[in-house]
């Protein structure tokens, strides 16, 4: 790697896409060394990374403790709900899209709340306007919901007049008018989601959840996005506007390109050209990990990993494409007919390459976890070693299910068959 030039933040780094590849999965923590310390590691996973998306469908574990599982060694579910329902350390807000994030940045979230929907910007579409004229619509039903709730914590279905007959806010599944007020209401700050009841959301009021002195700091506009953006930044490695704005804290940036330009005239950020990678949006890594970029081959520490469909490393398609020549499109939306690599599909991440992805289900009756599918990118290396590697994540996966066996298909990788059978 060199530098050249010279910007209004410094000079500007230029970068081989390898280089820069090794750089964002040690990032991601998935590569380098594993955070070992149980709850202390997932809290230094989840602020490292600004968020852990939260998604509870249970194929195979819910998302987010599967994104955790591979990037904490030894990490224990009861762990994570120690740190989320007993301590507090964690919480459910939309920092990518409903995402487990530290209670340590509410100053930050506090700002975003108070000023919703005023804090969403265009990339929400009509939703902003949307908001702004249904939240007033229902005054009524809102007083009626914090006032339910000042009884108590509520499932969903315990609120009188709960009827899913209309799509969520999020686009996704059906809902009521009570449950998109929730939505709204946690957006703003007033309601928070404070326990689990089997696969349903347990809601309480945000001011008896968090401790007195958590509610009174907030970060003015200006500090949540010059945080915002060197989060975005720095949990990526690197990062055009679009990729900040989409990371970390999605589509709620006012003023972003003016920001950015603060921080490069500071030197906080630099520009970064990467040699293959094209494109008119500039690049930026923060300054803090241009060393770390500099010296990546002399600490380089490949490990493999399942991440889950959904994901902080493989969130952005068209990142994944130009720099890992990978498609990351996830399929549980797509009909079952068009899709190519499985309903639940687990990329599977070697180093800092790709080599293919599994779509396992569990079968809790029998105990096992079965494959029903596994695929091989067109460049994965072959050769047997890479192939009981693979091997062996699965079966660390299925320990850490707790089942006892690993079927695998008929088909596999002609180069992989020894292994996964």
């Amino acid at each position: 790697m060199t530098s050249r030039g010279k910007g209004s933040g410094g000079p500007l780094v230029r970068a081989d896409r390898r280089s820069v590849r090794r750089l964002v999965v040690t990032k991601q923590h998935l590569a380098g060394p594993t955070p070992s310390a149980r709850r202390s590691g997932i809290l230094e996973v989840v602020r490292d990374l600004g968020y852990v998306q939260w998604d509870p469908v249970n194929v195979v574990a819910p998302a987010h403790v599967l994104a955790l599982r591979a990037r904490v060694r030894g990490f224990r579910a009861v762990d994570l709900e120690r740190l989320f329902w007993k301590e507090r350390r964690l919480f459910q807000y939309h920092a990518h899209a409903l995402a487990l994030v530290p209670t340590e940045d509410l100053p930050l979230f506090r700002s975003l709340m108070r000023r919703y929907p005023e804090s969403l910007s265009s990339s929400w579409g009509a939703w902003r306007r949307h908001a702004r004229s249904w939240i007033p619509a229902h005054a009524g039903l809102r007083r009626a919901v914090l006032q339910r709730l000042q009884r108590g914590p509520q499932r969903l279905d315990q609120f009188p007049g709960h009827v899913r007959d209309r799509s969520t806010p999020g686009g996704w599944g059906s809902t009521s008018d009570v449950g998109a007020m929730l939505f709204h209401l946690q957006m703003r700050g007033e309601v928070t989601v404070v326990g689990q009841d089997g696969n349903q959301n347990v809601w309480g009021l945000t001011r008896d959840w968090f401790p007195d002195p958590a509610l009174r700091e907030e970060l003015s506009e200006e500090e949540v996005e010059k945080v915002a953006a060197q989060r975005a930044v720095r949990a990526q490695g690197i990062a055009t506007p679009s990729e900040i704005n989409f990371y970390y804290v999605r589509g709620q940036y006012q003023r972003l390109r003016e920001v950015l330009a603060t921080l490069e005239a500071e030197g906080t950020l630099r520009r970064i050209e990467v040699d293959g990678l094209g494109g008119p949006a500039p690049r930026y890594i923060h300054r803090e990990d241009v060393p770390l970029l500099e010296a990546i081959d002399d600490h380089w520490r490949p490990r493999i990993s399942l991440l889950p469909p959904i994901d902080s490393m493989t969130c952005g398609k068209e990142r994944m494409l130009r720099l890992f020549d990978f498609d990351s499109t996830m399929e549980m939306y797509v009909p079952a007919a068009k899709r190519r690599w499985g309903y639940y599909s687990l990329p599977i991440l070697r180093g800092d390459a790709f080599l293919g992805r599994l779509d396992p289900k569990v079968d809790r009756e029998h105990g096992r976890l079965v494959v029903q599918s596994i695929h091989a990118e067109a460049r994965a290396p072959r050769g047997p070693e890479v192939a009981e590697e693979v091997r062996g994540e699965i079966d660390r996966l299925a320990s850490f299910l707790g089942v006892s066996e690993v079927v695998f298909p008929n088909r596999v990788p002609e180069a992989w068959q020894r292994s996964l059978r």
